[in-house]
């Protein structure tokens, strides 16, 4: 049986007595977009943050393909295969778009001495140019990221993630400021990453719509536990969720 991508278990953080993370359990199944939604300070960053390593939790087990990676750091998870994108962007801004999708995956080119003798762009230009295609941003491509619109910009961040081809990426926000025109662009972009890469995304969004079209499966988070996990269609019909976030 094909152990799930991703597989936390019963994890909990907290900071004094406030419990930012409180037992929280969930698995994310091969080829899923599994969302997480909840009201501010429900705990997503906090379990984001613990997932990817960069805050250690007080209890429970992180999981990937079956390997326990809760005491990992950012930059193994890396290598592993875990790509993520941020709240805020993380661009260049003073390299072009397609300098930035290749220092994005260059971690993953091995030994040092082996990206030193390596052509130019590391031989990712070819990886690089199929993603500024299919994020139809070959215009811009030659540009400085810091002189491109917010929009494009936020583009060239998701982008970015998945330059080293990873099996899991964690999306935070990926909508956050982004035009509403653009939003459904986004959405038909992951789709499409998803269907052909056949890669597993947990995504970080308060845009429901968005969400609601994206996901597969969705958990919600209230007051640092979980409220509920199910498709688009059970998070809608259920209760509870409605009366403590959704507001229906």
């Amino acid at each position: 049986m094909t152990p799930p991508v991703l597989q936390v278990a019963d994890l909990a953080k907290a900071y004094g007595a406030i419990k930012a993370v409180d037992g929280v359990s969930f698995e994310v199944k091969p080829g899923e977009i599994f969302g997480v939604i909840g009201p501010n300070g429900s705990g997503k960053t906090t379990l984001f943050n613990s997932v990817l390593g960069q805050i250690r939790p007080d209890r429970g087990r992180i999981a990937l393909n079956g390997r326990d990676i809760t005491q990992v750091s950012p930059r193994q998870l890396n290598r592993l295969g875990v790509g993520r994108t941020f709240q805020t962007l993380q661009v260049f801004g003073q390299m072009t778009v397609r300098d930035n999708l290749i220092v994005a995956a260059q971690e993953h080119q091995g030994s040092m001495l082996g990206r030193l003798f390596a052509p130019g762009d590391s031989g990712l230009g070819a990886r690089a140019d199929a993603l500024i295609d299919q994020f139809r941003i070959r215009h811009v491509a030659h540009q400085k990221a810091g002189e491109l619109s917010y929009g494009q910009q936020k583009l060239v961040d998701i982008a970015m993630a998945f330059m080293s081809e990873p099996a899991l990426v964690l999306l935070d926000e990926p909508c956050a400021g982004v035009n509403p025109s653009l939003v459904g662009g986004i959405s038909t972009l992951l789709k499409a990453l998803n269907r052909e890469r056949q890669g597993s995304f947990v995504v970080i969004e308060h845009n429901m719509d968005f969400v609601m079209d994206l996901c597969h499966r969705i958990l919600v988070m209230v007051e640092g536990r979980v409220l509920a996990v199910g498709t688009p269609d059970e998070i809608r019909a259920n209760k509870q969720v409605l009366d403590a976030y959704l507001g229906n």
